[in-house]
């Protein structure tokens, strides 16, 4: 189904409705899946500035990284289109005895309450699952780009095309044939829009991640497969505590960097340093209303 620009308001207000209403599932989901939590965490080590960075944290939901940053010693000011989700991290923040730098309410495709050129990196790990159409996906990235310093770091994240597949044959196998011309068209298209199990939302194909980013100006220091080699098979690895977690942990990580894995994973994290040399120093079109596509 062809997306229409009519249906932009309506896109954004759904979003923002699922995560007022699952503010605390989302704080919760990262505990069960503890293992996407720890390799991205990894990932941040291994590509932040030492602390304390300036990092925005766009569409960072609950505050599950901003807090955890925060605790690091990072000034992290979070971003979130969802009021609940906010109150929710200021909460958590306030029982982890951390502060953030800030907390906005904003639309991912306009950022403009936020400084320019201010921050070390950006993290964008949720709104481009939501934003059905590559132009929406690129003013995205372009948004969180003018933020960054030169030579900043972006830190990216998709969900892959062939995750809801996977999850269709754990939930439910029989919709393959109950849900033929849906299937087929996620598998085309990778957009969602059944109105089952979750927003309206987009799922990338591996092979394009590094080229879409490369195209709004970073040049690509890594993808990661957040789930290493266990999507779908997590559960007691993430059951484990101690020695034996920290060594699936280290494992994941290191196999999540491996390109013949990264379809298998749900989530990839792209990780990408600002380009000054791009040709890409022209100002995003003009924001959207405050009915724009969803963050």
């Amino acid at each position: 189904m062809a997306h229409e620009p009519e249906n932009d308001a309506f896109e954004t207000r759904s979003v923002q409705a699922f995560y007022d209403a699952n503010a605390e599932a989302e704080w919760a989901r990262l505990e069960r899946h503890r293992t996407e939590f720890a390799v991205t965490l990894r990932a941040l080590e291994d590509h932040l500035p030492p602390p304390p960075a300036a990092v925005l944290d766009v569409g960072g939901g609950p505050g599950r990284y901003a807090i955890e940053l925060s605790r690091r010693g990072h000034r992290v000011t979070l971003v979130d289109l969802a009021a609940a989700n906010l109150e929710l991290a200021r909460r958590k923040a306030e029982e982890a005895g951390v502060g953030l730098e800030g907390v906005v309410q904003a639309n991912a495709l306009d950022l403009s309450r936020l400084p320019d050129a201010a921050y070390d990196a950006v993290l964008l790990m949720g709104p481009l699952y939501h934003l059905l159409t590559a132009t929406a996906r690129r003013r995205a990235v372009l948004e969180a780009r003018r933020r960054l310093r030169p030579g900043g770091v972006i830190f990216a994240a998709f969900i892959t095309r062939f995750a809801p597949l996977r999850d269709l044959a754990a939930r439910e196998p029989g919709g393959l044939l109950e849900q033929r011309d849906y299937v087929e068209r996620l598998w085309r298209t990778g957009v969602h829009d059944s109105g089952e199990g979750f927003t309206a939302a987009y799922f990338a194909h591996p092979d394009e991640i590094a080229p879409f980013m490369e195209a709004q100006g970073f040049a690509t220091l890594g993808l990661v497969g957040c789930e290493g080699v266990v999507a779908g098979h997590e559960e007691k690895v993430n059951a484990l505590t101690g020695k034996a977690w920290a060594r699936w942990v280290d494992l994941n990580y290191r196999l999540g960097r491996d390109p013949a894995l990264w379809g298998a994973s749900d989530h990839l994290l792209y990780i990408g340093r600002k380009n000054s040399s791009s040709h890409q120093h022209q100002s995003p079109p003009p924001p959207p209303s405050s009915e724009g596509k969803p963050a």
